[in-house]
Parts: structure tokens; sequence; C-alpha cells
């Protein structure tokens, strides 16, 4: 038993799950935490003596979600192959004859939680939990159980992989229990609150704890938006609901930050409000579609800050502005700060990514932007979100050979002193060496001083194309913006860097 569930937790994504007791399908013509329904029975506010009431109506809501998958390996060749032993070793998995490399075919499985939102059998969960858990994995079926151990084969409705969402429909004969989607930007920190899941496929279990955060980020994106709680979530609690002292779901299990894979009271749930627009429209057998701006961007941190002249926080700065898209087609450069959007703040709690994602494609908006100090407003007609794996190949990769030649061209390479880096011009020949596209100009980083700041910052073979938001060609380029920057009392550049197929990227370095 404990082999079994050890191999379904290495196979998911980090899951959740949920076992529950169906109460009597003519009393489930309502939701469960209808009002009125629980109020009674809910713990006061302040510290509560039990949760048991509230429980006990709201579980028959909670479902284990499982799924059986088919996951195609590659087998390494026989090493013995073309040897007397090669038939031999070919026996235990070399191959075929013994030249090996085969596929063969496994069993796999997940194991996580969802809700039921409608009687007539809708199930919201996360995406992960019935995606395939590894490459080359196909689902071959998802199984959801009830409490009473009832088990359906369910359909996939649809599913948002940017969200981290899936609805799936499930058939029964009689109506059954659920839950309704609160309002979940009336949750404040320090609220109760309440998540039911399968941790480690160990069946029904409950958890309580507090909202820690709200309007928590994990990492950025268009959708990084999270209540974060100290509420004990554990693999297999994934897409399980989290409710509020009055029995409203008001957050979606989604992620753990955890060293080990185990609670360590840091947990992120999708937010209701959040969700509930994306499932409606799920259930409608639609596709999400979401704004697009076509920029790549960063906070502007303390660094950045200092080196643009800015406070911190005080918007986003544009690092790459992809060719031919909506935010070129509507004038926005590298370097440029976005502090609005339609009058909306860009802030940590509200990023570029999150005000553009949530606005319908084909309309225009209002960018408030501060150019070279200066600030000034253009308009965009935003298009419509690629897939993640599109967007994610225009940043492309790294590599740790930055193809230079020992030394570099000395004959043309300068020392930029002030700031602690030798460049020297970027020629087609060196850009086919690193690596970068044969449209980036700049100068090549040739040799850092380790003791200053570039020299823990950049490395040999990254290509400065601008400094403080100005084109840089040569050496001389770079030293002249340097010295006008330490002349207007900036104790920091900003450098926007590539490194061969990563580009754009902004990397504020101190003035020695």
């Amino acid at each position: 038993m404990r082999y079994a569930y050890a191999l379904t937790g290495a196979l998911l994504l980090g899951g959740t799950a949920a076992s529950l007791t169906m109460q009597n399908p003519a009393t489930a013509q309502v939701a469960q935490n209808e009002p009125g329904a629980i109020s009674a029975q809910a713990p006061r506010a302040g510290a509560p003596m039990s949760f048991a009431d509230m429980v006990a109506k709201l579980q028959p809501a909670v479902v284990n979600i499982s799924t059986t998958q088919r996951v195609t390996l590659q087998q390494s060749p026989n090493p013995f192959a073309g040897t007397p032993f090669g038939e031999l070793f070919g026996q235990f998995g070399g191959g075929q004859g013994g030249q090996g490399g085969a596929p063969v075919t496994r069993e796999g499985s997940s194991l996580g939680s969802g809700f039921l939102i409608s009687s007539d059998g809708y199930v919201v969960t996360n995406n992960h939990v019935i995606a395939p858990a590894a490459r080359g994995a196909t689902v071959e079926s998802i199984t959801v159980t009830l409490q009473d151990r009832k088990e359906y084969k369910a359909k996939l409705i649809g599913r948002d992989p940017t969200s981290d969402l899936a609805v799936l429909k499930i058939t029964s004969s009689t109506p059954l229990p659920f839950v309704k989607l609160g309002d979940s930007s009336r949750a404040r920190v320090g609220d109760w609150v309440v998540a039911i899941g399968q941790p480690f496929g160990l069946g029904g279990t409950v958890t309580a704890g507090i909202v820690s955060a709200v309007h928590r980020s994990t990492g950025g994106g268009a959708f990084d938006t999270f209540i974060q709680t100290d509420a004990a979530i554990n693999q297999g609690n994934s897409g399980g609901p989290m409710f509020n002292l009055n029995g409203d779901v008001i957050g979606i299990n989604s992620q753990i930050y955890s060293q080990s894979g185990g609670n360590i009271g840091i947990g992120f749930a999708i937010p209701a409000t959040e969700a509930k627009p994306i499932i409606d429209t799920l259930m409608k057998g639609q596709s999400v579609r979401r704004g697009y701006l076509g920029v790549g961007i960063q906070p502007v941190s303390e660094d950045i800050g200092a080196a643009l002249g800015l406070p911190k926080n005080s918007g986003e700065i544009i690092g790459r502005v992809e060719p031919n898209g909506p935010g070129a087609k509507a004038g926005l450069r590298a370097g440029d700060v976005v502090t609005a959007i339609n009058g909306k703040k860009v802030s940590p709690d509200q990023t570029l990514s999150y005000l553009v994602a949530n606005t319908a494609p084909g309309s225009t908006i209002r960018l408030d932007v501060i150019r070279d100090g200066r600030p000034q407003t253009l308009n965009a007609t935003v298009t419509t979100r690629p897939a993640e794996d599109q967007i994610a190949s225009l940043t492309g990769g790294e590599d740790d050979d930055d193809g230079l030649p020992e030394g570099g061209d000395q004959g043309q390479t300068a020392p930029t002193a002030s700031l602690g880096v030798t460049v020297q011009p970027l020629t087609p020949q060196i850009a086919r060496q690193i690596g970068v596209d044969s449209t980036v100009s700049g100068v090549v980083v040739v040799g850092t001083d380790q003791s200053s700041d570039a020299g823990q910052k950049l490395r040999r073979g990254d290509v400065i194309s601008a400094v403080n938001s100005q084109p840089v060609r040569t050496a001389a380029d770079v030293a002249r913006f340097v010295a006008a920057a330490k002349s207007a009392g900036r104790p920091a550049v900003l450098l926007t860097v590539t490194r061969q197929r990563t580009v754009g990227a902004l990397i504020p370095v101190k003035i020695k």
C-alpha cells in the first residue's frame, strides 16, 4: 500500500484529493453552502470551538480524482551490443537482438482532489491533476470518487493550463451534493480557512488555518495571484476547495512551497473570484482568450529604480518588444516603464501581465509610460495571447559556453573602468560564435572585473545593446553613457543584455 502511494505521488505534479460521504440525494437539491444552510452550524468569529458541523455539511461535495495513464519510455541502448554477451543482456531490457533503444510502455496514475459545483455533476479541479504526468504519457481515463466510495468515469469538459484549472463532468441517476464559488475578494489576512482534500491518498482529510496573504505572486505570469494559507496543504490536496467560515469556496488549492514536498505552512490557492469566469467559459466548451501585448517585462526593483531615477515598484519596465507585435505597433520601446493601464496602477499586486491578460483581445488600452524620465501616453490594441509554449520559445534558453575565443580580439577591445567590464563591437562573426540572432546589435563583453557589480552579474559573451535605453555600438558609447549617469548622481546604470537566445534582459549594474 505504501509503495503504491509512493508511485502515485511520484507521478503526480503536486495533486490533492478527497473522499466524501454523500447525503441522501433527495436533500441535495440546493448547494451545500446555500445561505442559511450552515450559518447556524458554522463556528462563530474568533476562536472556533469546532469546525465539525461545517465540515459535515461540506465534505460530501469534495471528491477524489484519479487518472490512469500510459507512459512510453525510451530504453537505453544495450552496452554489450555486438559482443558475445549482447543476446544475453538484451533479455534484460537491452533491446531485441542486443541493439537496444526500443521504446517500452508502462502504466502510470495520478491522484488529486476536486469538488462538485452543480447537482448534475460538474467538477472543478486543477489542470495538473488530470494532465499527463510525464513526457510521453497519455491520459486514458479519469475517475471521480465520492465520499461514499461510489466511482464515476469523468469526461474532460475543458482545461486551461495558464490558470491551472480544469472542468470535468460525471453522470449520476440522482442529484449530487455540490458547493458554490464565493467572493474571494472579501478574504482578509488573518481570516480562518478550512481546506478539504486527499493528501498522499489517505482519504478525506480536513485541515484548518488562516489566510496568510492575498495577491501573492509565486513567480510572475498572467494569472499568478494566489491566496496564501498556513492550513496544511500537501501532495494530493491540489484541486480541492478552500472554505471560509461561512462555507463559501474562496480558493482552489493549487501549489505548495516546500523543499521536501511536504507541508511547511506555505500553501497557495487560486482565488475563487479569479477562477469563476474561467470555469464558466470552460463549462460552455469554449477556450479561454486573454489579451496579449507582445513584450518582455521586469519589475522596477530598487537597483533598476536607482539606475533610472525612479522609486522602487513604480511600474514595470519593458525589456523586450516582439517585432510587429501589438506593443511594437503601439510604439513601446525597450526601457519604457509602464506605470498604468487604463488608469489602473501597475504594481506587484496588479502586474502588467495580469492587467493585459484580463483585457479582451481586440480592445484598445491606454498605457501610461515613462520614457527617458518623461511621462507619455500610448494606445495599444491587444491581440489574443498565444499558448504558453509559444511564448516560452520567444525567450529561448541558455548555454554556458560563450563561444568567444579566449581573450577576445584584443585589438578592438576597450575597458570601461567605471563599470568593470571590457567590451568590443559585436560583429556578425562573433554573433555566430556566441549564438545570438543576427538582428542583435551592440557590444560584447569579453572580460569583467570580478570585484565589481558587473563582474557578479555579467559574463563573457553577453551582448550589451543599450545603457539606460540609449543604444551602444562601441566601448566609447558605453563609457559616455555611464559617465553621464555618474554626473547626474545615479549610482547605477540599466543595461539591456542579450545572452544567446535570451533577448532583452534588463540588468542594473552599479557604477564603480
